[in-house]
């Protein structure tokens, strides 16, 4: 759950980042139109492509997963999945304790 959790938080802090990054490009790129560095097309084009490189997460954010994982398994912290699967063996463990405590008393 921690895990998530602070996914969560750098996913949202990345797209904090990104709309900052995104109001000050377009802060720059208002700046050259009026200095006559660019045309308000080039500089409409310009926002667009930056846009759109930020704007496809979903290849940030399945590399970002992978990072968190990789730098999880380096702490030597476990997966939820490796947390489900102990859950399971420790269950199947205490129903065999109570089942030879049941036998050893019958």
């Amino acid at each position: 759950m921690e895990q998530d959790n602070l996914l969560r938080q750098l996913l949202l802090l990345g797209i904090g980042t990104t709309a900052l990054v995104v109001d000050k490009v377009r802060e720059v790129g208002d700046e050259w139109v009026q200095n006559g560095r660019l045309r308000p097309e080039q500089a409409t084009a310009l926002i667009n492509d930056l846009v759109g490189r930020l704007g496809q997460t979903g290849a940030w954010e399945v590399q970002a997963r992978r990072q968190m994982r990789d730098i999880l398994r380096e702490l030597g912290l476990a997966s939820q999945t490796e947390v489900d699967e102990l859950r399971g063996r420790i269950d199947r463990l205490e129903r065999q304790v109570r089942d030879l405590e049941n036998r050893l008393w019958s």
